[in-house]
């Protein structure tokens, strides 16, 4: 991913020596590193969590988290605070161009959290941190690991410098390009889609205002606005042919006048950035003492908003499984997810993305008939939600 405008904390502090041997070794302090190490922690089961980044970044990235995530974080300690920090949203807009197609509403859903809370990434990432530091954890960089070996008896990692750790098990939890992934010749089979992404946090003026999330389709491609917490900010999330290494100001207008007309005026970009996205699923989560979580096992469109989502759902159980013995458990109902959310947000891209008039005539027919159904307004923000997934 090329960053764009992004901030960086000074680097931390020098941290407590490094252990020699732990019993599970979390490479990656992403928030599904930060929830696994924070459920191993509670269950009193010794880890160390390892990051290569010397900072902490202060890009947004994700911009949402969904119903079962906030409550996997109530069970954390996390929710209260994070629902302080963060924009409650009900309402979910399906457009195409201005024309509204299809709306639905979180507010009648089965949960303490009816609805989808608009944060920052960094600001879930802070609360989790916190909360790792109120169990007497803490995240050890910068720690690149550069080999990892298993035999009957644990693991070893070897780290930046010829240093090593011993561990019984090792989790990736350390993105696409997972180290752990690698080393254990785990498959990641899938795809990638052709046109790239622009994503950028904006201060604007937003015709349909602050209380929806709008996903528009049209021919030029897939549009999200979201809100985001502070005055006038949203998230934008556009797929282009080819974006630049740094989409600017000019660029998210002219991409918003084209697919949502007369509805943006943006009046500051605070950070930008560009990527390619995959849709992919590790062929298993487990092989001997190497486990997979979060983007190092599944990949997928970032239409519903659920990669960190089902990332920190992987962490909770994948914590709960180490400390419990039910590793088996943890790959065959996780593994199941994250089929089941790739499947639904590529069908989501998919018809967002379509050229062809025909199919997105009969898109734009079909979806208000089926918006007028309570029924499926009700299946499609579960979906979204993640409530299917406890």
């Amino acid at each position: 991913m090329d960053n764009h405008r992004t901030a960086e904390l000074p680097a931390l502090p020098e941290l407590p020596e490094l252990p020699a041997r732990t019993e599970v070794a979390v490479v990656g302090a992403g928030p599904t590193g930060l929830a696994l190490a924070i459920t191993l922690a509670e269950a009193g089961v010794d880890f160390v969590l390892l990051d290569r980044q010397a900072d902490i970044p202060r890009t947004s990235r994700a911009g949402v988290v969904h119903a079962r995530t906030l409550e996997v974080l109530q069970e954390l300690g996390c929710a209260d605070e994070l629902v302080e920090r963060g924009l409650p949203v009900s309402r979910f807009t399906v457009r195409d161009g201005s024309r509204r197609l299809l709306h639905a509403d979180f507010g009648g859903l089965p949960t303490a959290y009816p609805y989808a809370l608009l944060a920052p990434q960094y600001e879930t990432e802070d609360v989790l941190r916190a909360r790792l530091r109120a169990l007497g954890g803490e995240v050890h960089r910068p720690y690149e690991v550069t080999a990892v070996a298993q035999d009957a008896d644990g693991v070893t990692l070897t780290l930046t410098g010829g240093r090593t750790l011993r561990a019984g098990y090792a989790v990736g939890a350390d993105g696409m390009h997972s180290v752990v992934r690698e080393a254990s010749g785990i498959g990641f089979a899938g795809g990638s889609y052709g046109e790239s992404f622009v994503l950028a946090d904006v201060v604007m003026d937003w015709a349909p205002g602050r209380e929806e999330v709008s996903l528009a389709f049209g021919a030029a491609g897939l549009t999200v606005v979201a809100p985001l917490p502070g005055s006038d900010r949203f998230r934008v999330v556009c797929t282009v042919d080819e974006a630049p290494a740094a989409p600017d100001l000019p660029l998210v207008q002219r991409l918003l006048d084209v697919r949502v007309p007369g509805q943006a005026r943006v009046r500051e970009l605070v950070w930008s950035s560009r990527f390619r996205v995959h849709h992919r699923v590790a062929d298993r989560y487990r092989a001997g003492r190497l486990l997979l979580a979060g983007d190092a096992a599944h990949v997928h469109s970032p239409a519903g908003g659920q990669g960190m989502n089902t990332g920190i759902q992987d962490g909770y159980a994948l914590g709960r499984a180490l400390a419990t013995g039910t590793l088996d458990a943890y790959e065959a109902r996780r593994r199941q997810v994250a089929q089941r959310v790739v499947a639904f947000t590529h069908r989501m891209t998919r018809v967002a993305t379509t050229r062809n008039p025909l199919l997105r005539l009969a898109r734009n027919t079909v979806l208000p008939l089926l918006g007028r159904v309570p029924a499926f307004r009700t299946r499609l923000v579960t979906e979204l939600a993640e409530l299917n997934y406890r």
